[in-house]
């Protein structure tokens, strides 16, 4: 997974009726992409450092 500033982090839900969270990647701690990211969630506008499982995709904005 590579991310870069920008990109949308969007993680499944892993179980039954759990929401998909969407987040807004603001900050990149390695210089190939890779995580972890600090995101800012859409629904709560927080921002927390994500290291994303396998449950997790990046979908590129604007490159």
């Amino acid at each position: 997974m590579r991310a870069t500033v920008g990109d949308l982090l969007i993680v499944e839900g892993t179980y039954h009726n759990e929401r998909q969270r969407i987040g807004v990647v603001t900050e990149i701690r390695h210089e190939d992409g890779t995580p972890p990211y600090v995101v800012r969630w859409v629904e709560t506008q927080q921002e927390t450092l994500v290291f994303p499982g396998p449950d997790a995709h990046v979908v590129e904005q604007n490159r």
